[in-house]
């Protein structure tokens, strides 16, 4: 099957120095939820530009469904709708308008464009609002629209640059429900974002992008094998050198009153570890599982935080 999108030695310099992206390569198999994670400044806005066709190619390819964004621009973007990252509206148009002409660029005839746009004001919980121009609706609306209005042509890939940045939780799980169905229904999304619960809660697959470099790929439970930090921490009352051969043949680290053991499955050997403590006559007072995170995985594979 053709992939959905298909990045090949993909470099970008920007005023002729700063290199966005360092050669990278990715494939998104078509009906996949992907994300590129990374921080600001990784490179995600300027990939996703590429194979839009908003930002310059310097060096390598870009295909989508099979087109080149260079050579067959016209096919390949008609299978794409684009939620940008900043917002872009014309401010004096109302919204229903807007994406009616919206759909126009795609060649979407006006009856289906206006059945389109119904379903999806309504689908956002926007009709009530239809009449309205950008700029009079709220912050949680306008990103709404945007996502609304990038799907009115009815593409066949999604890719939504930071969709949630700056949202309240209501909204943001609102659109994780909205972006997992469409999904199920066959929709290939591409999703960038630095928030790791995200990528950790919707995608398939990830990409890590760091300093214009895919660092690695794969699905999140892929990316946390091996990490080791999966066991349990434990808040003990009191320790002595019977506590530390009770736990004989575990790996595990104490410091006033914590007590953490490095184990695959712990909850299996919970109880176990609790009678082997208790035995020597300590208390234990909390009990914590702990299990490796795609954040963990992020750290070991670049060296620092998302955030830093």
């Amino acid at each position: 099957m053709t992939p959905a999108v298909e990045i090949k030695n993909l470099r970008k310099l920007y005023a002729g120095s700063v290199e966005a992206l360092k050669g990278i390569d990715l494939t998104v198999p078509t009906g996949e939820f992907f994300g590129l994670l990374g921080p600001n400044g990784a490179g995600k806005t300027t990939t996703i530009g590429i194979t839009t066709g908003l930002v310059r190619i310097t060096e390598g390819s870009v295909r989508v469904m099979g087109h080149d964004v260079v050579r067959q621009y016209r096919q390949a973007r008609r299978h794409i709708g684009l939620a940008a990252q900043e917002l872009n509206f014309d401010w004096f148009f109302a919204i229903e308008d807007l994406m009616v002409l919206q759909a126009g660029y795609y060649g979407v005839g006006k009856t289906v464009a206006r059945e389109n746009t119904a379903r999806l004001l309504d689908e956002f919980g926007l009709t009530d609002k239809r009449r309205a121009k950008p700029r009079e609706l709220s912050g949680g609306m306008k990103r709404r629209f945007q996502i609304a209005r990038s799907m009115v042509h009815d593409p066949e890939i999604l890719i939504l640059d930071e969709p949630t940045a700056g949202v309240d939780v209501e909204l943001r799980h609102m659109l994780w429900d909205y972006l997992t169905s469409l999904n199920k229904e066959g929709k290939t999304i591409v999703l960038t974002t630095h928030y790791i619960e995200e990528a950790e809660k919707l995608c398939e697959r990830v990409a890590i992008i760091d300093q214009g470099r895919i660092v690695t790929a794969g699905s999140p439970a892929e990316l946390v094998a091996g990490m080791n930090r999966e066991g349990m921490k434990l808040q003990v009352d009191a320790w002595s050198e019977a506590t530390g051969r009770a736990l004989e043949g575990y790996k595990f680290d104490y410091n006033d009153g914590s007590l953490r053991v490095q184990i695959q499955q712990p909850e299996l050997r919970l109880t176990e570890i609790i009678n082997r403590i208790t035995a020597t006559g300590a208390l234990v007072q909390d009990v914590k599982i702990c299990r490796s995170t795609l954040e963990d995985a992020f750290i070991a594979l670049t060296g620092h935080g998302i955030d830093d």
